[in-house]
């Protein structure tokens, strides 16, 4: 090839090269945070009861309110889990970046006011929940809009004459979980779900009578390349990344959350709510 060729062939590998790394840059930072998928998924067991056949539970998780997600990006991901009509919904963790710094705590917790389920509204802390000083706030706003925050406890939620039982953790970073607590007189032959934040957690949760485990922190890794998989995942969440796993007798399910943290980029991994049909198997 002559020289001139030879620099027309480096330039031009140079343009596509740049062309093609700014389209990726604005679709992560642009288009994929705001692509909300919604997974819809059976969850078969035989402790499930009859009762309880068709109930549908929402999981959301990881929203990050106040980095690069807005009141108004939250708004209408409130208006889309309502479309869904769940009879339970349960937040796995993280709902402010900061919360000590965040202007519109009222506005969030009347947007959180906002979501129905009939069964009840059910959270656990995230890391972030607490860092920042933020243990008291998010309390507060869990609390005022009618979620049910379980610290190492657990509770029954009641159809009729028979009820399942839904188990929450303290954040594992910055808690103080106890699982020996959260099990205390917890009923063995119940069909249990326990929210964990961290999903890395499921092995020692394995020992326990749980039966569903719930969690999200992952964020799916925000940005996975193809045949790689997740460039980069935080603390607790490095084997179990998004999606589905059975660990012992126990079934973890990894929510990628909604929003982004540190980095404001999402890449193969888009935003999730996840609705669970609940059957009562044989």
């Amino acid at each position: 090839m002559k020289r001139r060729d030879v620099l027309k062939t480096f330039f031009s590998l140079v343009v596509k090269g740049a062309l093609l790394s700014t389209a990726g840059y604005m679709y992560a930072k642009y288009i994929e945070p705001r692509r909300l998928t919604v997974h819809h998924y059976d969850v078969v067991h035989p402790l499930i009861p009859k009762s309880f056949d068709g109930c549908r539970l929402l999981q959301f998780s990881d929203v990050h309110i106040g980095y690069h997600y807005t009141v108004r990006h939250f708004q209408q991901v409130v208006e889309r889990m309502n479309d869904l009509k769940p009879h339970l919904i349960c937040f796995t963790g993280d709902l402010l970046d900061e919360p000590n710094k965040y202007a519109h705590v009222d506005a969030i917790t009347s947007l959180l006011s906002q979501l129905h389920a009939p069964l009840g509204k059910f959270c656990i802390y995230g890391n972030h929940d607490h860092g920042g000083y933020g243990t008291d706030i998010y309390k507060r706003m869990m609390n005022t809009s009618g979620f049910r925050l379980l610290v190492n406890e657990w509770v029954y939620v009641k159809q009729g004459s028979e009820q399942i039982v839904i188990a929450g953790l303290d954040d594992f970073m910055l808690g103080k979980p106890n699982f020996a607590k959260t099990v205390q007189h917890m009923p063995k032959e119940t069909y249990t779900i326990a929210l964990i934040h961290e999903p890395d957690l499921v092995t020692q949760a394995s020992v326990y009578p749980f039966h569903l485990q719930l969690s999200g922190h992952s964020h799916g890794g925000q940005i996975q390349l193809p045949w790689i998989g997740p460039v980069v995942t935080p603390p607790l969440a490095k084997r179990y990344v998004e999606g589905f796993y059975d660990v012992g007798q126990l079934t973890l399910y990894v929510n990628r959350g909604l929003g982004t943290t540190r980095m404001p980029f999402r890449f193969l991994t888009p935003p999730e709510l996840t609705l669970f049909t609940l059957k009562a198997g044989l």
